[in-house]
């Protein structure tokens, strides 16, 4: 794991919170976008080398809904910056850490992603994420 990449937050609407991280917090929002594969929309914030990803439900059938339905608004995920996701996928699998993901998938920004399951890490979700050269800060 290179770094704590982002850490996600779901909540219900992402306009009802902006202002709140960037007047109260004095946050910079790097722009807000939908990943319809997850079914959300997400808005990061830098916050020194990482970042802040809130995470609003695009339908009411996407696991961020869920989520909201369960547990409420707060810390929905971790994610680590990695190198080689397919590496730390499989090494993850050799070591007996259950995956969500098996095979990186398309995430916010390009990035490819996957899930360890939360059986197998204490109840944290926790994501991988590679970024593409570019887009690494």
């Amino acid at each position: 794991m290179n770094k704590i990449d982002h850490i996600g937050i779901a909540v219900h609407s992402i306009d009802n919170i902006k202002a709140f991280y960037e007047s109260q917090l004095g946050l910079l929002c790097l722009g807000i976008e939908k990943v319809e594969n997850q079914g959300v929309k997400v808005a990061f914030f830098q916050c020194g080398d990482s970042k802040i990803e809130l995470l609003e439900p695009l339908n009411n059938s996407s696991p961020v809904a869920k989520f909201l339905q369960k547990r409420g608004e707060g810390i929905h995920h971790i994610a680590f910056g990695v190198g080689s996701i397919e590496d730390r996928i499989q090494e993850l699998k050799e070591r007996g850490i259950k995956m969500i993901d098996h095979e990186p998938r398309l995430g916010a920004g390009g990035a490819s992603i996957a899930f360890l399951h939360p059986s197998s890490t204490a109840g944290v979700l926790y994501e991988l994420c590679e970024k593409k050269p570019t887009e690494e800060e």
